[in-house]
């Protein structure tokens, strides 16, 4: 299915006194805009279009901007901006200001906003302005990997197929492995540190999804991999082209997407057994992880616990270990982050960004997802419906009931209104009609009414029907042929005159 999108991104760009370019093109305020084609294959094309505003400070902003530092102005700016989704505002601040340190021209903020140090006239703005609009909305990569099914595996990077599916729910499991709880009695306060470090986190998100937590211990529960000893270091190691074998043992044992309707992410606490320790991961290289962690796309993370030798080796058993969830939980953040796409590219050494705090993610990381989720529902749809029209040619006799129907209408309608929606830049009615449209396509898609219509195709129905009817057809074509022979003798035969 052919699909053409556009993505309008509302900019306003905001100068404080002292900082307006010399060659700007006409006075303040003005409009602008411009557009850029990204190329995902033949039939599916995005244009972006940046519809900036530049214009002065107001005198609310100046008095916002008149403290010590760029973080301090951030969350001053923050109450007087536009608090669409979406929106990105930049303050340009003069080329002399403290705001910024020495050698940073860009500071990205919390929320929506960055500021951007004059200096070097129009052109120079204008390549800084690109720079920041792509960081903060999207980028050709980003889209791309949200329209990963569409787009030729030579065109996507190593990462695009490596983000979690746009869903509308995801379950998190965290899960305490435990192999030999005879040595280890392990001890994890998993709803105070869900509740501290998980939950802020999930509550930005929550905007993208709905999300379920849960939590388990697994008691002799083991990786399945056996670990290599290594005489130097005293220590066991797992290699990296081990890992992949370490999920499916422990998935056996997890059971917790076998009665899921929603994606499960799986994060994984592995305090090793007496004989396994320490244990540590290496990298491709041979070094030591300093996380002591792996991740694995679209499944979830597994970290491992060493627990320290008790100095004694007459220590009653079992040990009582007491999980530090502050250094577990940083991890795991990471790794959520990582399975959302939403880590933090390399960028210029010029640009300088704010750390999103206990919040986990910033403003603009929430609307860099939306941006992708939305193209990615509505391509979804477009898939999804498109196959059942497919399956519709396909088996002619199948009965479209009305509630069906209607199901399919309210998609289409829902995904159109999310592409007028992105192309005016109104980013968050654009996602909900997106949400809507992906529900009423899956709910025509999986009715009940089609599904059990699906196995009676024609060719089907003559391999059930010929064993019943050939026996009785067979003796009554024999008659019907007798009597037909029969019929022809007696015209031939000449009739008989008195």
């Amino acid at each position: 299915a052919s699909a053409q999108f556009q993505l309008a991104v509302p900019v306003a760009v905001v100068f404080a006194p002292g900082s307006v370019p010399g060659d700007l093109p006409r006075p303040l305020p003005f409009r602008d805009v411009q557009e850029m084609e990204i190329a995902v294959n033949l039939r599916t094309s995005i244009t972006s279009r940046y519809e900036t505003v530049y214009r002065s400070t107001t005198a609310q902003e100046e008095a916002a901007l008149d403290v010590a530092t760029a973080r301090e102005a951030d969350a001053a700016l923050h109450l007087l901006q536009d608090a669409s989704l979406g929106a990105l505002t930049v303050y340009v601040v003069p080329e002399t200001s403290s705001h910024l340190p020495q050698g940073i021209s860009i500071y990205v903020g919390r929320h929506r906003s960055a500021l951007v140090r004059a200096g070097g006239g129009l052109a120079t703005l204008h390549t800084r302005l690109q720079q920041l609009t792509q960081v903060m909305s999207f980028t050709a990569s980003s889209i791309a990997a949200a329209l990963s099914d569409r787009v030729p595996d030579g065109q996507l990077g190593p990462d695009a197929r490596r983000h979690l599916k746009s869903s509308l729910g995801y379950e998190i499991t965290f899960s305490l492995l435990n192999p030999d709880p005879k040595s280890h009695a392990v001890n994890w306060d998993i709803e105070d540190a869900v509740n501290r470090y998980v939950q802020p986190v999930l509550d930005k998100l929550s905007l993208v999804a709905n999300f379920s937590v849960d939590s388990q211990i697994l008691y002799y529960a083991v990786l399945g991999v056996t670990p290599r000893f290594d005489k130097e270091s005293s220590s066991f190691l797992l290699s990296a082209h081990s890992l992949p074998h370490v999920i499916n043992p422990v998935e056996a044992r997890l059971g917790s997407s076998a009665a899921s309707l929603y994606p499960v992410l799986n994060f994984l606490l592995y305090v090793p057994e007496r004989s396994h320790s320490p244990l540590y991961i290496q990298d491709k290289d041979g070094a030591p992880v300093s996380t002591n962690a792996f991740h694995s796309p679209r499944w979830g993370g597994i970290m491992v616990y060493n627990v320290e030798t008790p100095a004694s080796p007459q220590a009653s058993l079992p040990l009582h270990v007491d999980v530090d969830m502050v250094r577990v939980m940083e991890v795991f953040l990471a790794q959520l982050r990582l399975l959302f796409g939403l880590s933090r590219e390399e960028l210029p050494p010029e640009f300088l960004l704010e750390s999103p705090g206990n919040e986990g993610l910033a403003d603009w990381e929430l609307d860099r997802l939306l941006w992708a989720h939305t193209v990615e529902n509505i391509a979804t749809v477009s898939t999804t419906l498109t196959s059942l029209a497919q399956l519709l040619d396909k088996i002619g006799n199948i009965v479209i009931k009305d509630d069906v129907a209607s199901e399919v209408y309210r998609a289409v309608t829902s995904a159109q209104s999310a592409m007028a929606k992105l192309a005016v830049g109104h980013l968050h009615s654009a996602f909900q009609a997106s949400k809507e449209a992906v529900t009423s396509s899956e709910r025509a898609f999986f009715d009940p009414s089609l599904l059990h219509l699906l196995y009676f195709p024609d060719d089907q129905k003559f391999a059930i029907y010929i064993p019943l009817f050939l026996p009785m057809a067979v003796p009554i074509l024999l008659s019907l042929a007798k009597i037909v022979r029969e019929a022809r003798q007696r015209k031939k035969e000449p009739t008989k005159m008195d």
